[in-house]
């Protein structure tokens, strides 16, 4: 028996590693949710109060941003721990003179 393959063309590994990348997602969304409170109760400190266009705004400008980076990074280790980064074939290799 040869070594297990970890990609996700394997229907079983492809089932844990989307189900590693949802658990991080939903991770991620609770630790988005503490980090919009924190800035709307700072904005409401220091402003003294928020009116609804700012503070939908915040939440809606912090989630989404780390939502956003927190799924593209969550992508690049599922394609880097599948073993997709290894099978790139960098047809450009011999075309480079790095002289």
């Amino acid at each position: 028996m040869g070594t297990p393959r970890h990609d996700l063309d394997d229907p079983e590994y492809s089932a844990f590693a989307w189900g590693r990348y949802k658990r991080m997602l939903e991770v991620m969304a609770l630790v988005s949710l503490g980090t919009v409170g924190v800035a709307e109760l700072v904005l409401w400190r220091w402003l003294g109060g928020l009116d609804f266009v700012t503070a939908s705004a915040t939440f809606l400008g912090v989630f989404l941003t780390m939502m956003l980076a927190a799924a593209l990074m969550g992508l690049m280790f599922l394609s880097s721990g599948s073993g997709h980064d290894e099978r790139v074939e960098d047809r450009l290799k011999d075309e480079i003179d790095l002289d």
